[in-house]
């Protein structure tokens, strides 16, 4: 705990002051006091102190209060944002994570955008072969969600480019984040993504996350895996991962018989999960690696980084909190010090 104004925690001494003067009081020989004394001592002497305890503690609780406290815990991050990346290539629809992959990823981050902050921008990118930015980061989680459940008509090429993708989740949160880049060209493709300057990496590292989630190995597209990851790394923005899915041995909804071409390696490897890249991709670029096998798994991993993402270490001020308390140690102590009072005869 810190103070905004320490010097002020120097009217805690009215305590020991106010003990020390009741203590001088009550050496002097006061007939009244004797007789008061007399009277106590036929009660309860307990409560009597109860009530004074009670109310120095209001009083050295408002003696804090004066003082501006501040408490350490993570604080929201103005204009922080995280991209939410997702798989909806063909195996998203294998059915070894109920209801599918896909189903429950969306449902997954859906609890996401429940957990995290108001004011947290969130924007979506949606890849298979290709990426694409389904919304631009915004504090519209509603319209996000909408975006979520439209994921299963996305409509790019078949495959998985998990390099490219990442790429464009870093471009989508550079731009939310300000910092100005260069586009450059991916010859022989021609495909447009976006190569940022290092320039500003300290900020985008304060304010931009990616959290990706993928099913298979990269099978398209024009960056490798940790050449995507390399420019998040540049760019200063760590990529959370998750890994979703269990092996290559599944059937995917709409194929009774298995994955189309299930028979040859290619197959297989389609429908596994690639937790060695993934988990590369975030050692790299200061994220963390997360491995899914089933729908209740990843909500819970999307429920722990809702609570996380978009927030820093902070200090809140809690003087209110210290106020209410004050004020109900003097109400309890008035209470006690009117239902024990001594009766005089």
């Amino acid at each position: 705990m810190s103070f905004g104004h320490p010097l002020l925690l120097l009217t805690l001494a009215v305590i020991p002051a106010a003990l020390l003067l009741y203590r001088l009081v009550s050496r002097r020989h006061i007939r009244y006091v004797d007789v008061l004394a007399a009277v106590l001592a036929a009660g309860r002497p307990w409560r009597r102190w109860l009530a004074a305890g009670v109310f120095l503690l209001a009083v050295a609780t408002l003696c804090v209060a004066v003082s501006r406290p501040h408490v350490h815990r993570m604080v929201v991050n103005d204009n922080a944002t995280v991209v939410l990346v997702l798989d909806v290539s063909g195996s998203m629809q294998a059915q070894d994570v109920k209801p599918t992959r896909l189903n429950a990823a969306q449902a997954a981050l859906h609890t996401f955008l429940a957990k995290v902050p108001p004011r947290l921008k969130v924007g979506l990118v949606l890849f298979a072969g290709e990426a694409e930015v389904a919304t631009p980061p915004t504090t519209d989680h509603a319209l996000v969600g909408e975006a979520v459940d439209e994921a299963d008509y996305f409509r790019g090429f078949g495959g998985t480019a998990i390099g490219d993708a990442i790429a464009t989740a870093v471009q989508v949160g550079l731009r939310s984040a300000g910092v100005q880049g260069q586009s450059v060209s991916t010859a022989p493709q021609q495909r447009q993504l976006a190569s940022y300057t290092t320039a500003g990496a300290r900020q985008a590292s304060t304010l931009v996350s990616i959290l990706f989630l993928s099913d298979g190995h990269q099978t398209r597209g024009v960056l490798q895996p940790l050449q995507g990851a390399g420019r998040a790394k540049a760019a200063g923005i760590p990529v959370y991962t998750v890994a979703l899915g269990t092996t290559g041995n599944t059937t995917l909804r709409g194929y009774p018989g298995g994955f189309p071409g299930a028979g040859t390696g290619f197959g297989r490897r389609g429908l596994a999960p690639d937790p060695q890249t993934l988990h590369a991709i975030a050692t790299l670029t200061g994220g963390k690696f997360y491995r899914a096998r089933s729908a209740g798994a990843v909500q819970e991993t999307y429920a722990s980084l809702g609570a996380k993402l978009g927030r820093r270490p902070g200090t809140a001020e809690v003087t209110d909190l210290f106020l209410v308390a004050a004020a109900v140690l003097l109400v309890l102590a008035g209470t006690l010090s009117t239902l024990w009072s001594p009766r005089l005869p």
